[in-house]
């Protein structure tokens, strides 16, 4: 299961996840089959239906991790598509996956040309009702810490979303069971 953390509008969606099969599988469906899950589609249904305000704090990412591990638990493959910026959230997502018994792809996306990410982060639509995106002055004072281990690296300047997908499908496709 790749966690995909980035900074806001970097284009993290649509990411390939990991395949497993095992005793516990129940028939859910083909397990190759992506599950794809959105933080911030989490965090606006609890804004929406409770009466907690921004900021949250965890509590989108807590659901979201046990909806994956759920998921995970079945043989799903998960996407989960969130930003990440601490060493304590991803960690949690390693640990979601590895609890799980899948094989986790940690990918981080990135956006290397400041103007386009600008750009992105300015003009793109959440297509979430309700939900305002942050300011680029916001993604930029953004609390981001540096990642102590390895991962993928996507860098979505100058590349589509299909090829970003490939290069995370291929890392994920390579990565050893």
């Amino acid at each position: 299961m790749p966690s995909c953390p980035g900074v806001p509008a970097a284009d993290r969606r649509r990411r390939p996840a990991r395949d497993r099969q095992d005793h516990r599988r129940r028939e859910t469906g083909p397990p190759h089959r992506l599950r794809f899950l959105r933080v911030d589609t989490i965090e606006q249904a609890i804004l929406r239906s409770t009466p907690l305000g921004r900021p949250l704090g965890p509590a989108g990412y807590v659901v979201a991790r046990a909806v994956a591990a759920d998921l995970l638990r079945t043989g799903a493959s998960v996407i989960a598509e969130c930003v990440n910026p601490l060493a304590v959230t991803r960690d949690a997502w390693r640990a979601t996956g590895l609890d799980a018994g899948a094989r986790v792809l940690e990918t981080e996306i990135v956006c290397s040309d400041p103007a386009e990410h600008r750009r992105r982060a300015e003009t793109r639509d959440p297509g979430i009702p309700g939900l305002v995106p942050p300011t680029w002055a916001e993604i930029v004072a953004r609390e981001y810490e540096r990642w102590d281990r390895d991962r993928l690296v996507v860098d979505t300047a100058g590349r589509s979303v299909g090829e970003a997908v490939s290069v995370i499908t291929a890392a994920f496709a390579d990565q050893k069971p």
